[in-house]
């Protein structure tokens, strides 16, 4: 596939439009589908951490509370 100019490139005899609107599309769900676990972790394990403290002040409140 040659073209003569980066004009011909991007306007592809009129189909340019189509032909990069569906790259776009495509870059775009593949990067979702590459973000979205790992921002699903992230989450996971921020919640995991912030039950572990609760779980420990509970436990500290406990303690002393027999004191």
């Amino acid at each position: 596939m040659y073209f003569e100019n980066f004009q011909a490139l991007l306007t592809m005899d009129g189909h340019g439009g189509y032909v990069w609107s569906v790259y776009l599309l495509t870059l775009l769900v593949l990067a979702s589908l590459a973000l979205t676990p790992l921002l699903r972790d992230r989450r996971f394990f921020k919640e995991q951490l912030m039950y572990q403290r609760r779980q420990q002040q509970q436990k500290t409140a406990v303690e002393h509370s027999l004191v």
